[in-house]
């Protein structure tokens, strides 16, 4: 048998078995509970109203929210960053896919040229009869190459390109759904800052007028300046509190703002107004944690990132092996002018087998694989991280969902009964009964516990948002695209 019909015969089987050198990837199991160990306390959560996952904005019941929040989904920034890497990594996946497949081209050229006799050259061909000093070249020529994936190794980094480009579009909804929460709790933060300064301000008038009773008996010779002075020390204590939260009010407008692509200031009018912080829907849930948490973008992204990096192990193993292309040449040319174009005496031809071996550099192709094996391992750890601490969220939110609005309860229960004490002593103090001290004491009181109500109410709410955003939003991924490497 001759040398070209063995390298024939090669060819022609590596590409019939279609093998692919590297690990075929295998979804790792990831070990995840029966159940959620506060399931069965949200569950009999009572709630105003039941959220859609899909939507779970809406199932606050507060217009201004859902609003916001699809004004984010719309115009965020970070999504526009996310939707631009989601077309770059579809653009590598195309490049990918077309390493796959032959290339071609169509060349050409006309060329006319004025000979100088003082050369070598000129003064051979002026000793010629006949001898014109002008000449032509045209020619119009068709290329065709192709690189054959004889071991795999274009297939498997389009099997990375596909992974990572699914990944990206992971990325883009993990993105979605981090915006929807965060303009959210921004939002339930805001309405939870405006409560409490209304309980701080409504808590500066009962100590200006209680200021003002006692300023009124000071008058009369029935209160002492020690009772005045001590008066206005609680009011100024009061009043110190108000510029914190409202400082604290401005940062949380300011950042909705840039949470939706607008410069600061844009929406505080809107928000002026205050409202009742969003209470804290129903959440129904009927899967498993392990079904839960599948529906995740960020684990979508982990584990589409885990498949990259194993495909790109079969890309590094590949360099062992020849490469091997076939390109070939049709065309004309001549030199005689024009008219004799793509006459049968100028057609041309060429084909050529060509190889490339990298034979004498294994040992950097063996720094490469251990790379890209170490860099499968990093990705596999942070896989499986991205699964525990996912648990977590979901553990933590619904533990502190369920334990702020216990301790919104007991709060609420707390300041009727503060109320009511602060009234009598106030009426005990004019009866001079009880002494000031009482008074302020329960002021207070009432002060401190009305404050710790409003910010039980906001975490509540804040902790339902981190929920739906641990249970993945009710974001159901698509199938990924089956990639065939034998």
């Amino acid at each position: 048998m001759s040398p070209r019909f063995l390298l024939s015969a090669f060819i022609v089987g590596s590409l019939l078995t279609g093998c692919a050198v590297g690990p075929d990837y295998v979804r790792p199991d990831v070990t995840t509970p029966d159940h959620f160990q506060r399931q069965a306390e949200i569950d009999q959560r009572h709630a105003p109203a039941s959220a859609d996952l899909a939507t779970w904005w809406t199932g606050f019941g507060d217009p201004e929210l859902t609003r916001y929040v699809t004004l984010a989904l719309e115009q965020n920034l970070d999504l526009a960053q996310a939707s631009a890497r989601v077309t770059q990594a579809r653009a590598g996946l195309g490049a990918a896919t077309a390493a796959l497949l032959p290339s071609g081209s169509i060349s050409g050229q006309a060329a006319r040229a004025y000979q100088s006799v003082e050369t070598p050259l000129g003064q051979v061909l002026n000793a010629t009869p006949g001898f014109d000093r002008y000449g032509s070249n045209d020619e119009v020529d068709f290329n065709a190459s192709w690189e054959l994936d004889a071991f795999g190794g274009l297939r498997r980094g389009r099997e990375a390109a596909l992974a990572d480009y699914q990944a990206s579009e992971a990325g883009t909804v993990a993105t979605r759904l981090a915006v929807a929460a965060q303009t959210a709790d921004i939002y339930i933060t805001i309405r939870g800052l405006q409560a409490r300064l209304k309980v701080a301000r409504k808590q500066v008038q009962t100590e200006q007028d209680l200021l003002a009773t006692i300023n009124l008996l000071y008058g009369k010779g029935l209160a002492a300046e020690l009772q005045v002075r001590q008066a206005e020390g609680a009011l100024a204590q009061v009043k110190a509190s108000v510029p914190v939260l409202e400082a604290g009010l401005d940062a949380a407008m300011n950042a909705l703002d840039v949470m939706l692509g607008t410069q600061p200031g844009t929406h505080r009018a809107e928000l002026i107004e205050e409202r009742e912080i969003p209470r804290a829907p129903q959440i129904a849930t009927t899967e498993t944690p392990g079904e839960l948490l599948r529906r995740r973008p960020d684990l979508i992204v982990a584990e589409r990132r885990l498949a990259a990096s194993n495909a790109r192990i079969g890309v590094a193993i590949a360099e062992y092996y020849p490469k091997l292309s076939l390109s070939g040449l049709i065309g004309s040319a001549t030199s005689l002018g024009g008219g004799n174009l793509f006459t049968s005496g100028a057609n041309q031809a060429a084909g050529v087998l060509g190889l490339r071996w990298r034979l004498f550099d294994f040992g950097r192709i063996n720094a490469q694989i251990q790379q890209a094996k170490g860099q499968q391992a990093e990705m596999l750890a942070a896989y499986r991280l991205a699964a525990l601490r996912a648990t977590e969220d979901v553990e933590n939110a619904y533990s502190a969902l369920i334990k702020r609005e216990e301790q919104t309860a007991v709060l609420t229960h707390g300041v009727d009964s503060l109320g009511r004490a602060r009234t009598a002593s106030f009426a005990a103090y004019q009866k001079g009964v009880v002494s000031l001290i009482e008074v302020l004491q329960a002021d207070e009181s009432l002060l401190r516990a009305s404050d710790e109500r409003e910010q039980a109410r906001t975490e509540s709410a804040r902790a339902a948002v981190a929920a739906f955003k641990a249970l993945g939003g009710g974001w159901q991924p698509e199938k990924p695209e089956a990639v065939a490497v034998e």
